[in-house]
C-alpha cells in the first residue's frame, strides 16, 4: 500500500485464488485487509483463473502441427488450459496445488479427475507440448542452464525430481541456493507437472516467464483502456 501510494498508481487489482476459495474464514480476512487498507480483494472462480492465464496470449506463437497443453502450478490448484490449431479448446481448474499435497489433502480421486480429463481432452490430438508457468518450473528451468527458449524434456523433470526428493528441505535450501518457501514445494510441484505431461505423452515442457499475475496485469490494462 505504502509503495502504491508512493508511485501514485492509479488501478490495482487484488485478487485471491484456490487457498481462499476453500478457507472458512475467507470472508473475515478480507474484511480485515480493507478494514487496514483499504484494498478489496476479490476471490476469483478457477474458471476465471484459467481465463486470466489464457489473457497473457501464450497461444500467439503457437505453430499448428502441433498441440499445446499449458500447466500452471499453484499451492492450491492447478490449471490446465489446451490448445489445439492455435484455439484454445479446453481450460480447467483442478484441486491439486503444491501446499494440498504437502498437507496430504489430495485424494486419489483428484489425481483420476486430473489424469482421465487429460487423457480425453488429448486423445487423438496433434503431438502435445506442454507450457509450463509457475515459480517451482521457472526454479527448475534456472537449475537446468538453458538458454531462453529451449524446452525441458520429460525425462529431465523426473531427474530432478528423483534428485530433489531424496534431500531434506534444509538441504535443498543449501545445495540449490532455494529459499525455504521453495525447497518444500518445488518436490510436489514436479510431481504434478510430471503427471500431466506423461497422461498428455508430452515430452518436453517449454517454460516462459508468464503466468497468472501477468494475465492479472493484462486484464486491469484492458479494464483501465475501457474507461
Amino acid at each position: 500500500k505504502h509503495l502504491m501510494d508512493a508511485y501514485q498508481v492509479k488501478g490495482l487489482k487484488a485478487c485471491a485464488t484456490s487457498a481462499m476459495r476453500d478457507a472458512e474464514n475467507s470472508q473475515q480476512i478480507l474484511d480485515l485487509v480493507y478494514a487496514d487498507t483499504g484494498i478489496q480483494i476479490e476471490i476469483i472462480s478457477g474458471d476465471t483463473e484459467a481465463n486470466l492465464v489464457y489473457e497473457n496470449h501464450v497461444a500467439e506463437n503457437m505453430d499448428t502441427d502441433h498441440s499445446y497443453m499449458y500447466i500452471d502450478v499453484g499451492g492450491g490448484s492447478t490449471e490446465i488450459s489446451f490448445f489445439s490449431n492455435g484455439i484454445l479448446i479446453f481450460k480447467n481448474s483442478f484441486n491439486i496445488g503444491t501446499i494440498r499435497l504437502l498437507k496430504d489433502l489430495v485424494t486419489d480421486a483428484h489425481w483420476d479427475e486430473m489424469k482421465n480429463t487429460i487423457k480425453a481432452v488429448t486423445k487423438g490430438q496433434k503431438e502435445v507440448i506442454a507450457i509450463g508457468s509457475g515459480g517451482n518450473i521457472n526454479k527448475v528451468f534456472s537449475l537446468s542452464k538453458r538458454k531462453d527458449g529451449k524446452p525441458l524434456q520429460l525425462e529431465l523433470l523426473r531427474d530432478y525430481y528423483n534428485e530433489l526428493v531424496a534431500f531434506p528441505v534444509e538441504e535443498r535450501m543449501e545445495r540449490y541456493k532455494m529459499r525455504r518457501d521453495r525447497a518444500d514445494v518445488i518436490v510436489p510441484a514436479l510431481s504434478i507437472y510430471i503427471n500431466a505431461m506423461r497422461w498428455a505423452n508430452a515430452n518436453e515442457i517449454h517454460v516462459p516467464k508468464i503466468g497468472l499475475v501477468d494475465g492479472l496485469v493484462q486484464h486491469l490494462w484492458e479494464e483501465m483502456k475501457s474507461k
